[in-house]
């Protein structure tokens, strides 16, 4: 695995890091092996955030002895000082570590969100006195928004910045990739796989290797995946007109509309299993209607609950019409469920 820094950083990590959520899913020894596996493959560079559930516990346990050979990443959602100070110290001892070498304000895409991590006594003000104490080396930032993320890194105030980049979400490469490199700030890539709607690894990277001053942090959760994507950064990278193609079916077949699985718009108040039900398309294509009708037929039997309140539309960074979406998704389950002969609570009322 090639190192490579970061922007202007002193930080030395590897090509590609490891992002931290799906080890959410993980028993914690489980959870260790992976970490440790992607350790002696070459990965140094390990992304997590405070709500990511218990995934620091398991970065620290699995890093116990040995902090100053990984590169340690972390985030925050609280927007006042107070909060992210608290954040800070919960990160830092459940990381098994007296500072972090980046601490990201997460997800600064609005403006009155911008405003309010400004303001005196917000998390911005928080954030820079923990770095000057020693607590923080860099600190870093993250939206879903090209054009938000394109005036932080202009402020002058953040090392690097994180944002979704892929072949399907590629704004990114026109203006902000350009801006970040010509400032020296360090880019990290969320959703390499579109948030798991790219299935071909080795197409996914290949577009994003062809930006070499990029970082992408892809989820794992088993060894064999960790092994997959090292193997692919062993070799040489080459576009080809196929790759292109497969690309550009990939666009047609997604378009803009499908869910990335970032989760911001969980838990629903009214118990909606939202996250699966957005992607039961996806999966019935993969795994056949058969099998997909069976596999996620508790959350798609959760879709009844939605109320069209509106609250996962507030909070999704993709502004996605999560609602609609999620009838014509559960439309599409009881039609495939009907053809196939499986059971549903709707059938059942029938």
């Amino acid at each position: 695995m090639k190192t490579m820094k970061l922007g202007k950083t002193d930080l030395v990590i590897s090509e590609v890091g490891f992002g931290a959520i799906p080890i959410i899913r993980l028993e914690h020894p489980e959870a260790v092996r992976v970490l440790r596996h992607a350790y002696e493959k070459g990965i140094t560079f390990f992304d997590t955030a405070n709500a990511y559930r218990d995934s620091e516990d398991k970065i620290g346990s699995a890093f116990e002895g040995m902090r100053d050979r990984v590169v340690l990443a972390s985030k925050t959602l609280r927007r006042d000082g107070e909060g992210v100070r608290k954040h800070l110290e919960r990160s830092l001892r459940l990381l098994r570590t007296d500072h972090l070498d980046l601490y990201q304000l997460h997800q600064i895409a609005q403006e009155t969100t911008w405003e309010a991590v400004t303001a005196p006594g917000g998390a911005l003000e928080e954030a820079i006195r923990a770095r000057d104490v020693g607590k923080i080396r860099y600190l870093g930032v993250t939206s879903h928004s090209m054009p938000m993320a394109l005036r932080l890194i202009r402020t002058g105030l953040f090392s690097t910045v994180q944002v979704p980049f892929n072949f399907i979400e590629d704004g990114a490469a026109e203006e902000l990739l350009p801006a970040a490199s010509q400032l020296g700030v360090g880019f990290i890539v969320m959703k390499p796989f579109g948030g798991g709607a790219i299935d071909n690894a080795g197409i996914a990277l290949k577009f994003l290797r062809q930006y070499p001053e990029i970082v992408p942090i892809p989820g794992f959760e088993a060894t064999e995946q960790v092994d997959e994507i090292c193997d692919i950064y062993a070799h040489s990278n080459t576009v080809t007109e196929r790759d292109r193609s497969i690309m550009e079916r990939y666009r047609q077949e997604l378009g803009n509309r499908f869910c990335r699985r970032c989760e911001y718009c969980q838990p629903c108040p009214h118990g909606v299993m939202i996250t699966p039900a957005m992607g039961y398309p996806i999966v019935a294509k993969k795994m056949s209607p058969e099998v997909a009708t069976e596999f996620l037929k508790a959350p798609m039997e959760s879709v009844p609950l939605c109320t069209e309140c509106g609250a996962c539309i507030q909070l999704c960074p993709y502004d996605l019409p999560v609602p609609e979406i999620l009838k014509s998704n559960y439309e599409l389950y009881l039609r495939q469920a009907e053809e196939h002969g499986a059971d549903t609570e709707e059938g059942k009322n029938l």
